[in-house]
């Protein structure tokens, strides 16, 4: 019995020096080859060094195991060799996702400012002089259908200028030409990162070119151009500060249960969450006051519908709900993701929002 144990830490000795070696080596070639900095080359030298000598010669380490009373026999050594290494990986994975997120971080904040960058404000000189209304539209390969929603779109309300402006999400198919063929404004975003980042671009111009009211609606049709006004009612007459499109209170052309249900589904956890009614948290046509617009903290590159109206939430906002009307897509092809991973993604950012 002790002969087989014996023979299976030699076995166990010998998988561990191949697998520091192999480290050592790896990690080497991808420095000369500049795929990692030097910190990590480092930190993977005393890893590698360190399994390395553990496997060669454990008798090295016993001053460390009997301080923590690892002694010989019963496999202690070894369970104390499983728990340092264990808060080693987890120390690396933390890092790991701090440098991720970091990095993530950044190429967000670059897009959005290559993508306000790229509005042309040779265009502004256009626009009406006072209080107006913009409506922001995301958009992806919509050259089908963004400039029937602009044209269809009123030029005003209640007497104040309705400007459209489109963030083009790095489409490859004519959106920002379509966009311009219409009258609409247009940014750029140099490539694909959501609704939400666009978005976010699109609010940040209209707040730097006077909006006293940001509306969004979808660039694909779904939405009514012409219910705009029942959309930015209430913020015009002081009854809101942010006005949230419902399908359920409206009407709405079913084009799959699952999403059907979906939608309720994330509403009434909404609802349980905030202990506010929500009816249609995924519904992206809604307006907001730019003072309220500006207290928001939105971080969501996609599945940021949920995002906007809990922030509201969370700012004290006042926010009512109206009826609107949801059509099928007149034309293109959906940029949504598959229902499970739809709803996996949208639960994500609903629990990452209300976590702030």
């Amino acid at each position: 019995m002790e002969g087989e144990l014996a023979a299976r830490l030699i076995a166990l000795r010998v998988i561990g020096g191949a697998f520091a070696l192999i480290l050592l080596v790896s990690s080497t070639i991808r420095f000369r080859r500049r795929r990692i900095s030097r910190l990590n080359l480092l930190i993977s030298w005393v890893v590698g060094l360190s399994i390395g000598f553990v496997a060669a010669w454990p008798d090295l380490f016993n001053p460390a195991f009997a301080l923590f009373n690892f002694r010989r026999g019963g496999g202690r050594r070894l369970l104390a060799l499983l728990l340092l290494g264990n808060l080693a990986l987890l120390a690396m994975v933390l890092r790991s996702l701090g440098q991720s997120d970091l990095v993530s971080r950044d190429l967000r904040l670059l897009v959005e400012v290559l993508g306000t960058r790229s509005f042309d404000r040779s265009a502004v000189a256009s626009l009406p002089a006072g209080r107006k209304i913009f409506v922001v539209m995301p958009a992806h390969d919509e050259a089908q259908n963004v400039g029937a929603v602009i044209r269809d779109m009123p030029r005003q309300v209640d007497g104040l200028p309705v400007v459209p402006l489109v963030v083009d999400d790095a489409s490859t198919d004519g959106t920002a030409r379509a966009v311009e063929a219409a009258g609409g404004l247009v940014a750029r975003l140099p490539i694909r990162r959501g609704g939400g980042l666009a978005l976010r671009v699109g609010y940040e111009l209209a707040l730097e070119l006077g909006a006293e009211v940001v509306a969004s609606m979808d660039a694909d049709g779904q939405h009514v151009p012409e219910e705009l006004p029942s959309v930015v009612g209430p913020i015009l007459r002081d009854e809101a500060d942010m006005v949230q499109g419902s399908r359920i209170l409206g009407e709405f052309e079913k084009e799959s249960h699952v999403r059907h249900l979906g939608v309720r589904f994330f509403s009434r956890l909404v609802s349980l969450m905030t202990s506010v009614r929500v009816t249609d948290i995924s519904n992206g046509y809604r307006a907001t006051r730019a003072d309220t617009l500006r207290r928001l903290v939105l971080e969501q590159d996609q599945f940021w519908t949920s995002e906007i109206l809990l922030e509201g939430l969370r700012q004290h906002a006042r926010i009512v709900e109206v009826p609107v009307t949801v059509r099928a897509r007149a034309g293109g092809v959906s940029k949504k993701p598959k229902n499970l991973k739809y709803g996996w993604h949208f639960t994500k950012a609903i629990i990452q929002t209300w976590l702030r």
